[in-house]
């Protein structure tokens, strides 16, 4: 139908009387897979406050079951107080707000806004943060495309397997094996997503990888050939629970299925394992690191003075600070003044012996700020050693003998010799004991919530392996994952990450559901969705956020430190993750209060998401205009100059927002600022969003 679309949309050009004849045929036709398209999708906002217009359902009594008459759509026609009057054919009635809830369908327009709900910040001030968001995911995709149109380099997604068992909602009511619609309802649900998916992707490379097992594979194959015809298309089994999965009368399952659609000039990273075959790591020959102190013969501070200077270091945290200038013969090393907060480091041995550093103080600034130094682990006093690359490894460098495949946390470059990387093409079955989910995915549910469940979580290093075949190279890149669940692939990118020094940036969206059995007791006690103690225990405060917040920390949700290491790595998990990371909570605007310039502060955080998630986020504090060192906002159309000359002075600038509602003056601060992406607050957002809400996506 893609292909059909497309051609059509050509033949228009030339001749729109046949392009409407063959739009009305193929209307009438059905072709590639088939299934119900017409059902309606919608969704309740339990923690949006109904407005007049808004269509709702009245909430059953507290401590009652829910029934069709709580499904029935009414219109809110007036609201006094805490009392509200709704309508539905004909019909009105009075009901309390609080008794009502907001209903929305995929269709509707909506004008998304976030809520900040907590963050944690242990990377570098310039590094991005990672972003778990609360939201229903369709809704929380059309925000993510006004931010990111073809912009993402990998979608990792797990959505409900349709198994019959009450794991995922359609219209708010699980979905069971005794619906008749089960499986058009999956595939009518996924195809929205996958459509909003599909305007995220970065056209000339990018990945969309998607699990699932043996309920839906078929259907899920036909759809993905149906919705990308240009991508390359293969389909990988991986064993996930080798113990087997019982069944009567049946094979015991042992698997599941990842489809890779790759776009463009995308493909497959080779490894150091066909993923089939579990070998034992081959000794590797370790790329050599000289150290920077001489101590041979003739390596006395007295024969080249000029090689004895202090390199200062961070006295709490031993990072790197600057290099001192060198000493005059005889002055005392003591009598050193070090900037503020830092301790110095000079070439003595153990014995007090003052010597010589290996290279003069311009030359090992050029070395640190090349990734070419590298400093050992902390002393007892707070010192630590210093190494260098010498001339023999740069060179097996450049030759390409020695392959750079990242950096540290510190900037020193992670080598490998090139005969030892990886090259080995990973097969379509994988058999690896550390994608077992039991062992590695509801282990570190256990180990950082302990108490809390979270059923089938993906084992961490599963998701790992499949990142790093299609973003290893890509140490900026760009992960969506839209069906979060316990929030597995954020956590594995925050390892991969640390592995290669990467600074990749994933953004999750979950709902804040509860399991069908919790929302059994919790109406028994006489709660309602939209309650904070219903909400206190859904997926995205319980479990997601949390995951993602104490393993950054290295901590338990208790506090404790983490035990035991990383597979593959002698990094403990109590060392947590040099990362940042937010978590919001997705809003529902109304356009009058945006269009009159009264809501910037509830759309602010996706301004700054489209900026690139870096440094703070620009809140309305009533000043003319505002920047940071990566976006801008020009509030006062009377501050243009100011602005573009505080725009133009700051280079990390990429991105500026201009609120006007005169297209003339738009165009001017384009032609003022023509190396810098503009937007014109709020058209472009208020636009974006109401044509997706009129069907721009069907």
């Amino acid at each position: 139908m893609v292909n059909i679309n497309e051609t059509i949309s050509e033949i228009e050009k030339l001749n729109p009387e046949l392009a409407r004849q063959l739009k009305k045929y193929v209307k009438d036709h059905s072709y590639g897979l088939v299934f119900e398209h017409n059902l309606p999708e919608s969704v309740r906002l339990y923690t949006k406050r109904p407005a007049v217009g808004d269509t709702v359902n009245v909430m059953p009594e507290r401590g009652k079951k829910e029934k069709a008459e709580n499904s029935v759509p009414w219109v809110v026609k007036y609201i006094d107080g805490e009392d509200a009057v709704i309508e539905h054919d004909g019909e009105t009635k009075a009901v309390s707000v609080n008794d009502i809830v907001t209903l929305v369908s995929y269709r509707d327009v909506i004008y998304p806004g976030l809520r900040e709900i907590d963050r944690v910040e242990r990377g570098n001030p310039d590094d991005p943060y990672h972003m778990v968001i609360n939201s229903e995911n369709y809704h929380a995709l059309e925000a993510l495309a006004y931010c990111y149109p073809g912009k993402v380099d990998c979608i990792y997604i797990d959505p409900p397997y349709n198994t019959g068992a009450k794991d995922w909602k359609y219209n708010n009511d699980y979905v069971d094996d005794n619906d008749q619609y089960r499986h058009s309802k999956w595939l009518a649900f996924m195809e929205r997503r996958l459509k909003l998916a599909k305007q995220l992707l970065n056209p000339k490379d990018s990945v969309l990888i998607v699990t699932i097992d043996e309920k839906e594979y078929l259907r899920l194959g036909l759809l993905l050939e149906q919705m990308f015809p240009e991508a390359t298309i293969q389909m990988v089994t991986s064993v996930i629970n080798p113990k087997g999965s019982a069944r009567d009368g049946r094979f015991s399952r042992v698997e599941e299925y990842l489809y890779f659609v790759m776009f463009g000039e995308a493909s497959i990273i080779p490894g150091k394992y066909d993923m089939l075959r579990e070998t034992k790591d081959q000794k590797k020959r370790s790329v050599r690191w000289a150290g920077l102190m001489r101590n041979g013969e003739g390596s006395a501070r007295s024969r080249i003075p000029s090689l004895f200077y202090p390199i200062f270091i961070d006295a709490n945290t031993g990072a790197y600070h600057s290099v001192g200038e060198p000493l005059p013969p005889g002055k005392d090393k003591n009598e050193v003044e070090c900037p503020e907060g830092t301790i110095a480091l000079f070439p003595v041995d153990g014995s007090g012996r003052e010597l010589q550093w290996r290279l003069y103080p311009p030359s090992f600034r050029e070395y640190v700020k090349s990734g070419w130094v590298r400093f050992g682990k902390r002393q007892p006093d707070g010192t630590r050693s210093v190494s260098y690359l010498q001339k023999g490894m740069l060179d097996k460098i450049k030759s390409g003998d020695i392959c750079v495949v990242g950096k540290d946390s510190e900037g020193a470059l992670v080598l490998e010799y090139k005969d030892s990387m990886g090259t080995k093409k990973p097969a379509t079955v994988w058999n690896m004991v550390s994608h077992s989910a039991s062992e590695h995915g509801a282990s570190f549910i256990k180990e950082i919530l302990p108490g809390r469940k979270f059923t089938y979580p993906k084992s961490l290093y599963a998701v790992l392996d499949t990142l790093r075949f299609v973003v290893s190279n890509k140490p900026d890149a760009l992960i969506v994952d839209f069906f979060a669940g316990s929030g597995t692939t954020l956590h594995a990118v925050n390892l991969l990450n640390a592995k290669d020094g990467g600074h990749r940036r994933c953004i999750c969206v979950t709902n804040n559901e509860v399991s069908a059995d919790e929302a059994k007791k919790f109406t028994a006690d006489g709660f309602r969705q939209g309650d904070p103690e219903w909400e206190e225990c859904g997926i995205a405060r319980y479990v997601t956020w949390p995951r993602t917040k104490y393993s950054i920390e290295g901590i338990d949700v208790n506090g404790s430190p983490l035990k035991g290491n990383y597979l593959g790595s002698d990094t403990p998990m109590a060392d947590g993750f040099k990362a940042n990371a937010i978590f919001c909570e997705l809003t529902y605007e109304s356009a009058w209060p945006i269009r009159l310039d009264r809501a910037f502060d509830a759309i602010a955080p996706i301004l700054w998401m489209q900026a690139g998630c870096c440094g703070p986020i620009i809140r309305r504090i009533g000043k003319s205009y505002l920047t940071t060192d990566y976006y801008g906002v020009l509030f006062d159309y009377n501050q243009a100059s100011k602005f573009c000359e505080k725009v133009k002075g700051t280079p990390s600038i990429k991105t500026v927002y201009v609120v006007t509602d005169d297209q003339r003056r738009y165009s001017n601060m384009c032609k003022r600022l023509p190396n810098i992406e503009v937007h014109r607050l709020y058209e472009t957002y208020l636009k974006t969003f109401e044509i997706c809400g009129e069907g721009g996506l069907d």
